[in-house]
């Protein structure tokens, strides 16, 4: 292995490329978990030094067994420990003085609470981190490093395994022995099921898997990550070596909601800032492990989608209209074909086939093969095709071996992604299955995985094709940002500071002047211009309209002088006068924020906007800076994107404008994050001919607050 990224990628190799084993707790007694231990370094051809550890044997199937760690004649690079939490300590802590390079703990690593002092795992973290080593687990299931036909796992696993263009990195072990086991012939050249991560992380592991030359996609199981700059670093990594990444990541909390004061906290939510690193640095996000599979099978064929959309051949009309139906649930385009090819189809079709896509081209003349062959060749030429799905079910019969004879001819003729798309999973013959994909034709196990699998590989065409694109991001501008990070830095910013901040950003804002007392708002109103919004700037008070605290369109001196005085006894005297925006045909009010995680440091936000900003849960979270091409495409992924476009002979909505305020409040979050907590704009009024913040709301960070990801 090259490319070490820092001072513990020496371990981490060692660890992974080891080539001397202790194996402490290594058993004689058939079916134990030290036997088990062993069996699976010799099974799957391990040819290094093995030094079983156990004080009740002195041999063990042929190999001399020592009593302790400290007893192996040499200094191991791989300490595999097979013990209970009891003894951990004790034990990681002999091999490590005993000059061990690395571990994989097997038990949890957790203790019984023991009251003050560090906990077990707290303590075995030290001890790595004291002698340099690297350590696997606990609570997982050890690792297999097929090239070096290493397997550090004391669970059965098929000695068969061969190896493979995929890198799995799991959190879950019995992900790792599901996918492990899988039957569709996805092979791998490391697996790594991590556990609890107490000292090695997910993070280290992928610099490791992007440094391999046989590494062609990476999947991820995950619940959370424990060194976040880090893993964005790797992930940014494996962007810029074309390594697509396939990650499930379990876990979507809403506590989040519940724990903040800006709306774009509370519609980030906790997954927010996975979704937005995802986003970033192009991660193919999977609900489950059966489209997990689907997708990486599709992507390690290699081929790359074109532009369009997808394109299928059924043998069913309602199983085509059930494709139909999910194509549109998971947001997945079918290609348009041009009126050329649907003459070409035309001339093959039995009567009553229309020549459309998705098309369904059964028929039951003894030239159906010829026809289906010669349709797929026609929707792959397409100019609009990205991609073909022949989408009929491979069951179990001896009689009918035509579908997978006409998918291998279409393979051999064709460029563009082409896969066997089934139906039913569990009808699907194995023999069959294994046969295509043994000739490199991607078969994939269910229509809504499967047209999911197709959308991912669309999705990294497109992501590929926004990194080359992009422009480099925008200079900071450091006198703007030192002034304001002063500004913020002195605690309480009001509406009219806020508008000022934002102006300062290029985003468009209405005229708004803070004052307190009655004949102040008089005089701002009269120079604002009639009508104008009354609102509370009462400290404390963040959401005005849930408060009573707003006022609009008031159009004199008494309507102004109600308003203010009702809204002084009950809030205070403060409160800002702002410009009333003429009501506008085809206006739309959105939400644009910015949000500081704490791992990710600050992310933007855009959603639906309005008093019901929370009630929709329409938005998209990224990480700045963003591009206003960037910009423009989360837009456009928004569910309210239909009503930008206008809607009952309502006017267009000019998005370019928002994806330009989008754009601008993404480098004031570069720029200001570390001395921010949120920011709301909320409402952006955007109407054919642009937009214009009517609120805002701006929260500055605790002193004591500064954030890992800025």
């Amino acid at each position: 292995m090259t490319g070490a990224h820092s001072a513990v990628a020496p371990a981490l190799e060692a660890m992974l490329e080891a080539r001397s084993v202790a194996v402490v707790g290594a058993s004689a007694q058939s079916g134990s978990f030290g036997a088990e231990l062993l069996r699976q370094l010799r099974v799957g051809g391990f040819d290094g030094r093995i030094y079983p550890v156990n004080p009740n044997y002195t041999e063990i199937d042929g190999l001399t067994c020592v009593a302790a760690i400290e007893h192996v004649p040499e200094p191991v690079d791989l300490a595999i420990l097979g013990v209970g939490n009891a003894s951990l300590e004790k034990i990681l802590r002999g091999a490590a003085a005993s000059g061990a390079r690395s571990a994989v703990i097997c038990a949890s690593g957790h203790g019984p609470d023991e009251g003050e002092g560090p906990s077990l795992p707290e303590r075995l973290h030290a001890i790595a981190r004291e002698f340099g080593m690297a350590v696997c687990g606990g609570n997982g299931m050890g690792f297999i490093n097929f090239e070096r036909r290493l397997r550090a796992t004391g669970y059965s696993q098929d000695p068969n395994l061969a190896s493979g263009p995929v890198t799995f990195l799991t959190q879950s072990g019995s992900s790792f022995s599901a996918l492990l086991r899988n039957r569709r012939g996805i092979r791998f050249n490391l697996a790594v099921s991590g556990g609890d991560e107490l000292v090695t992380t997910m993070a280290e592991y992928l610099e490791y898997a992007l440094a391999l030359e046989s590494t062609r996609v990476v999947a991820i199981f995950m619940e959370t990550i424990r060194e976040p700059a880090r893993f964005r670093r790797a992930l940014e990594l494996a962007a810029a070596r074309d390594i697509p990444v396939v990650a499930l990541k379990v876990g979507r909390g809403d506590f989040a909601r519940r724990m903040v004061t800006a709306h774009s906290g509370a519609i980030a939510g906790e997954d927010g800032a996975y979704e937005a690193l995802f986003d970033h640095a192009g991660v193919l996000r999977v609900r489950g492990l059966d489209e997990l599979a689907d997708t990486v099978e599709l992507l390690y064929s290699g081929r790359v989608a074109a532009a369009g959309g997808l394109a299928t051949l059924h043998d069913s009309g309602g199983e085509r209209t059930h494709l139909i139906d999910v194509a549109e649930a998971c947001d997945v385009p079918l290609a348009v074909i041009s009126d050329a090819t649907s003459k070409r189809l035309a001339t093959v079709l039995g009567p009553g086939l229309p020549p459309v896509n998705p098309l369904d081209a059964w028929d039951t003349s003894g030239t159906a093969r010829d026809a289906f062959i010669a349709c797929l060749q026609a929707l792959h030429d397409d100019a609009d095709t990205a991609a073909v799905a022949f989408a009929v079910d491979l069951v179990a019969d001896e009689r009918d071996d035509v579908y997978p004879a006409i998918a291998l001819h279409t393979a051999a003729i064709t460029t563009k992604p082409f896969a066997v798309l089934c139906n039913l999973r569990s009808a699907i013959d194995a023999d069959k299955a294994r046969a295509l994909r043994d000739a490199g034709v991607p078969v994939l196990e269910g229509t809504e995985t499967g047209v999911r699998a197709i959308g991912h590989l669309l999705a990294r065409r497109d992501f590929r094709l926004r990194r080359l694109a992009e422009a480099p991001p925008n200079r900071v501008d450091w006198q703007r940002a030192e002034r304001w990070r002063t500004r913020i830095s002195t605690g309480q910013v009001g509406e009219a500071e806020a508008m000022d901040l934002l102006a300062a950003y290029g985003i468009a804002t209405v005229r708004c002047v803070e004052v307190e007392g009655l004949d102040s708002a008089l005089e701002a109103a009269s120079a604002i211009g009639w009508p104008v919004v009354l609102k509370t700037a009462s400290p404390g008070v963040a959401h005005k309209t849930d408060r009573d605290g707003v006022r609009l369109d008031l159009g004199d001196e008494s309507a102004l002088r109600r308003a203010y005085r009702d809204i002084d006894s009950r809030l205070g005297p403060r409160m800002t006068v702002a410009a009333m925006i003429p009501e506008t045909p085809g206006a739309v009010e959105m939400h644009l924020g910015v949000v500081v995680d704490e791992q990710f440091g600050p992310l933007v936000v855009v959603a639906a906007g309005g008093v019901l900003v929370e009630t929709f849960e329409d938005r998209r979270v990224a990480l700045p800076p963003v591009t206003p091409d960037h910009a423009r495409a989360l837009i456009d992924r928004l569910r309210i994107s239909g009503i930008l476009d206008g809607a009952r002979g309502r006017p267009a909505v000019d998005r370019d404008a928002i994806a330009g305020a989008l754009s601008a409040l993404s480098h004031l979050a570069v720029e200001l994050g570390d001395v921010l907590e949120a920011v709301d704009i909320n409402p952006l009024i955007a109407g054919p001919q642009g937009c214009i913040a009517a609120d805002a709301l701006v929260i500055p960070a605790p002193p004591h607050q500064r954030v890992v990801g800025t």
